[in-house]
């Protein structure tokens, strides 16, 4: 990723990322809009984490420190607007919903390598991507932390294991706390409950899952689910789409 200010006032990178990937620290002075053909793509700003799969994208305001990374390999473009053209675009850090157009849009550049405009008529393909993405709705797929002692305590061992059927009683007793105390912290920390913060870990657990080839039974019991259809239903009604629908949609083709 680029540092400083983009070549161009609109600049499309094409690159991929092995498995196990982390980009440093960057700050740009210009927006960017990370976008994923394949596989998920982690960007960690502050004390929130954004997960990308290809039909969703994540967009960074001018200015703002953040890191990216990849669990599998992932191909993907990064679309660089200078301030002008940010300025429309979001001024927080948000996932947004990528349609149609705007993803055969970024596809067809990707095609013809174009990173920045070299002609009126490529001119005219990025602008409209510009406005298409404006349009764009911001999603809920990130994931917000805490620093506070215990209630950092729990939220990292959830991590480790997002299958946990601990209560939040049972977790505060486990780090000294009481059930009250955390709930409120949750609010004030997380800006959601403990339950919706749970379910969200596990959706963004499932996004990066559902890359590999292990069934949607399969996953759902890793992430804690009594059964397929439970995991099913929370994911389609998060997501729009079936685990199985989602795994067509983002996984390349043979």
């Amino acid at each position: 990723m680029f540092k400083g200010q983009a070549p161009h006032p609109l600049h499309l990178r094409q690159a991929t990322m092995e498995p196990h990937s982390v980009y440093p620290l960057l700050r740009h002075q210009y927006g960017e809009l990370i976008y994923s053909f394949s596989g998920v793509i982690e960007v960690t700003v502050g004390p929130r984490h954004y997960l990308a799969p290809p039909h969703q994208g994540v967009w960074i305001p001018p200015g703002v420190d953040h890191v990216g990374a990849s669990h599998d390999q992932v191909s993907f473009s990064a679309l660089c607007l200078d301030a002008a053209y940010s300025a429309a675009m979001p001024g927080v850090t948000c996932t947004l919903a990528i349609a149609p157009l705007p993803r055969l849009l970024l596809s067809t550049l990707q095609q013809r390598r174009a990173d920045y405009p070299r002609s009126e008529a490529e001119l005219r393909l990025f602008q409209v991507l510009v406005d298409e993405l404006r349009q764009s709705q911001p999603q809920e797929t990130y994931l917000p932390m805490s620093d506070d002692p215990q209630l950092g305590q729990v939220l990292q061992a959830l991590q480790q294991d997002p299958a946990s059927e601990l209560s939040l009683q049972q977790w505060a007793e486990a780090v000294h706390s009481t059930e009250r105390t955390l709930s409120r912290r949750c609010q004030r920390d997380l800006g959601m409950s403990f339950s919706e913060w749970t379910q969200r870990l596990r959706l963004l657990r499932a996004l990066s899952l559902l890359q590999g080839k292990r069934s949607v039974h399969a996953i759902a019991l890793d992430l804690g689910y009594s059964s397929p259809s439970a995991f099913i239903a929370m994911f389609q009604r998060r997501m729009g789409d079936t685990p199985e629908a989602f795994r067509r949609r983002v996984l390349p083709p043979a």
